[in-house]
């Protein structure tokens, strides 16, 4: 994620000047939890744009969509959460952050036994600038973020087998106990099924779920348009953050103090306006360890489902262990975006509190001797412009950029041994007055 800024050059060096004016667009989608405005600007002055085929576009569902209560052909509706840019420069935007896609379901196919995966695939056709002609916009499905289905090259998503659910273990198991002692067995199953639930192996992804698709042909567009977000922090962030920077410790740390998760986020802003962007990011806190947490973890975890304020193990920073947690799940406990920020003791020239924080992405289990885990994208820059990203959709980010600290890391290993690596650079995060 690179800075942003007001001033162009197109081909041939030709100046184009960025129209001031602003769109604002209610991104509502309550099944996600997600509620917010973003704002962003109008098209530019016209120029060709051309997206190569396997320009990635990231989109948000607003249509439900599900192996059980879709149906075949019907229409579907996304909407872009990322500015898309115009080559290297993000001052360019070729599609910008909340322009739709259009498309509809052209292969749903259910669970039928056992050993049978649901499949479904989404095409889209569509592509709708605000205030310019829909264009034809030809892609497939590359990823559905945190997902336990698998994607297959042509864009189809292939549902889980009950024999790759825990839970079908159990059920297998309370089965057999039912012929030895039928008693005892129905008893056990019905305790089983009202507390952790019955395998599921359909597909079901809600409106907020995230995915990405990639241009099967090139498309070409008439207008640039600017960045939702500038990259200009205000006066009088930056110095104290360096300042800052140059003293905090790299990384968190665990109770035993060993190193943990690097940190690579800054935020401006109170602890109410952090806890009110990532909701409105469809973000969840996380819950307390306590009994019931953790009963609910192991039932997601039986079930390869989500929970989605699922605990978090605590890290320290500034002798204390972290103020603020959030993730994001979708139908997996093994795959989740979460980070934990703590209040720093700077604040900026005019009293704006700043805080610190670690964001990973974990992608599935590691599991080793002596070891039981998440395994983590060793990529972690990619979660700082996650976090980056699904915060700008909310419209309560002023502005976003990276900076560097001094002898920033580049690379290293989790307390359990896995390794990632970094820019070293931390993404400051402006949050809006309220």
């Amino acid at each position: 994620m690179m800075g942003v800024g007001y001033l162009m050059t197109m081909q041939a060096n030709k100046r184009v000047r960025i129209l001031s004016g602003h769109v604002t667009l209610a991104l509502l989608v309550a099944q996600a939890g997600l509620a917010g405005a973003a704002a962003f600007p109008q098209a530019s002055e016209a120029g060709e744009v051309p997206l190569p085929a396997g320009t990635v576009v990231h989109l948000r569902l607003e249509t439900p969509v599900s192996t059980t209560a879709s149906h075949l052909h019907a229409a579907v509706g996304a909407r872009v959460v990322r500015d898309v840019p115009a080559g290297e420069s993000a001052s360019q935007v070729a599609v910008p952050l909340g322009a739709v896609a259009k498309g509809s379901i052209q292969k749903l196919i259910p669970t039928s036994s056992p050993t049978d995966r649901a499949r479904l695939r989404l095409r889209f056709d569509q592509l709708e600038i605000p205030g310019r002609p829909a264009v034809a916009f030809e892609g497939h499905v590359v990823d559905v973020e945190n997902a336990r289905e698998t994607i297959l090259p042509d864009g189809t998503v292939q549902g889980v087998l009950a024999s790759e659910l825990p839970l079908t273990m159990l059920e297998g198991a309370l089965d057999k106990m039912k012929k030895s002692s039928p008693g005892m067995g129905d008893e056990m199953q019905k305790a089983a099924e009202k507390n952790l639930g019955k395998s599921d192996t359909s597909i079901n992804y809600p409106a907020g779920t995230d995915f990405a698709v990639a241009l099967d042909k090139p498309l070409i567009l008439s207008h640039y348009s600017s960045p939702a977000v500038a990259d200009r922090l205000s006066a009088g962030v930056e110095e104290p953050v360096g300042r800052l920077l140059s003293d905090a410790p790299q990384r968190a740390a665990g109770k035993d103090g060993k190193p943990g998760d690097p940190l690579n986020l800054v935020f401006i802003g109170n602890a109410d306006q952090i806890r009110q962007t990532f909701e409105q990011a469809g973000w969840a806190g996380a819950e307390k360890l306590t009994g019931k947490s953790l009963f609910e973890t192991v039932r997601a975890v039986m079930a390869n489902k989500g929970y989605g304020s699922a605990p978090v193990s605590q890290l320290y920073l500034f002798g204390r262990p972290e103020d603020l947690a959030f993730q994001k799940m979708l139908n997996t406990f093994a795959k989740r975006h979460h980070l934990r920020i703590w209040r720093s003791p700077a604040t900026t020239n005019d009293g704006k509190e700043i805080w610190l924080g670690a964001a990973t992405h974990d992608v599935g289990w590691d599991i080793r001797p002596g070891v039981v885990s998440h395994a983590i994208d060793p990529e972690i820059d990619q979660e700082r412009e996650k976090v980056g990203a699904d915060l700008a959709v909310t419209g309560h980010v002023g502005a976003k950029s990276l900076v560097t600290r001094p002898n920033p890391l580049s690379e290293g290993l989790t307390a359990t041994g896995a390794s990632w690596k970094t820019d070293g650079r931390l993404l400051v995060i402006e949050l809006k007055a309220p």
